[in-house]
């Protein structure tokens, strides 16, 4: 579909506009500092003076600090716009719910999760694509419009105002309906900036650079986070993360609770943050939404030497309750 092409009035055309919450191109500069001035025009403040940075991140060096919440005086200008901007989402239309899901949660959550520090009142630009419905008639609304149509994240403070230039990279992959997308990337970062700033993102979940990168078994072995270790196996894949870890199969056996499947039990090194455990690989009862069967690994205790009981364990059964499953999900 083109870029180009508007969205009817009375129904936006969904994949246009998430064409402009993805896009890669450098920002408009020009467009998005005279939308900008006119939203301050509306609070009845001069044009501020406009500082470009290079990623969301580069913001943390030159941002004045938040007045928002500073009791006392005038409401600052970031407090006004917010004022504002409640407003217009309320009475102005809505687009689909997964929109939110897309641009807000996946995408603008995982950049915003990667900073080292709060930055106060601040708008997404091309990923407030989630609220702003393009076309409404409303002039204040094509002022945001035209936002994401031209820059990334911006920061209004009195006088002053940091815009963040839009991403050189964002990837994504199709997750649910057509409209939803999560943040990822097998070969490389997920989101890019121009200053080298990146995410890494492996099926909507943000990791260290190192899981797309190069993973490795004893990189996984001593990874704390649960979810940073999962996301590295799958990359890497279980039978590589099996022969570099040097794990021995203890014993396996039909899955009675998944048809067609195998339970297999291994041994685990030890851990030092960890009580002594093995690892029970099984395949997971229900269908992932691209029609596949997920293979995933269950820490149990070091007592168990029959795939079975380390199953029922998972359920609070014994392996001879387990056994007698007709399906598990």
């Amino acid at each position: 579909m083109s870029a180009s092409r508007r969205p009817d009035r009375r129904s936006p055309d969904i994949s246009w506009w998430l064409s402009h919450a993805f896009r890669t191109d450098p920002a408009d500069r020009v467009a998005a500092e005279d939308a900008i001035t006119r939203l301050y025009a509306l609070l009845g403040e001069p044009p501020p003076t406009f500082v470009w940075v290079p990623s969301p991140n580069a913001a943390v060096e030159v941002l004045p600090p938040s007045q928002a919440l500073s009791t006392g005086g005038p409401l600052p200008v970031e407090a006004r716009i917010a004022t504002r901007v409640a407003a217009l989402r309320q009475r102005g239309p809505r687009l689909p719910a997964e929109l939110r899901q897309t641009v807000k949660e996946s995408v603008a959550g995982l950049v915003r999760a990667r900073i080292p520090q709060p930055l106060g009142l601040h708008w997404y630009g091309q990923q407030d694509a989630y609220w702003v419905v393009p076309d409404t008639g409303d002039p204040e609304l094509e002022l945001w419009a035209t936002l994401v149509r031209s820059c990334g994240w911006w920061w209004p403070r009195d006088g002053v105002c940091v815009v963040a230039e839009q991403p050189l990279v964002l990837r994504t992959e199709q997750h649910g309906n057509a409209h939803e997308h999560r943040l990822h990337s097998a070969t490389g970062p997920a989101v890019a900036y121009p200053d080298g700033w990146t995410v890494h993102a492996w099926h909507g979940t943000r990791v260290p650079s190192w899981v797309i990168d190069d993973p490795t078994a004893e990189r996984i072995n001593t990874e704390l986070n649960v979810e940073v270790r999962r996301c590295a196996i799958e990359h890497l894949g279980w039978s590589a993360y099996i022969d570099q870890a040097g794990l021995d199969l203890l014993s396996r056996a039909p899955d009675p609770g998944n048809p067609g499947c195998e339970l297999r039990l291994y041994t685990l090194p030890p851990m030092k943050w960890q009580a002594p455990a093995r690892l029970l690989l099984a395949v997971n009862g229900s269908l992932e939404r691209d029609g596949t069967r997920r293979r995933y690994g269950l820490r149990v205790p070091a007592g168990f030497d029959h795939p079975l009981d380390a199953a029922g364990w998972s359920y609070g059964l014994t392996g001879a309750q387990y056994a007698q499953l007709r399906r598990r999900t």
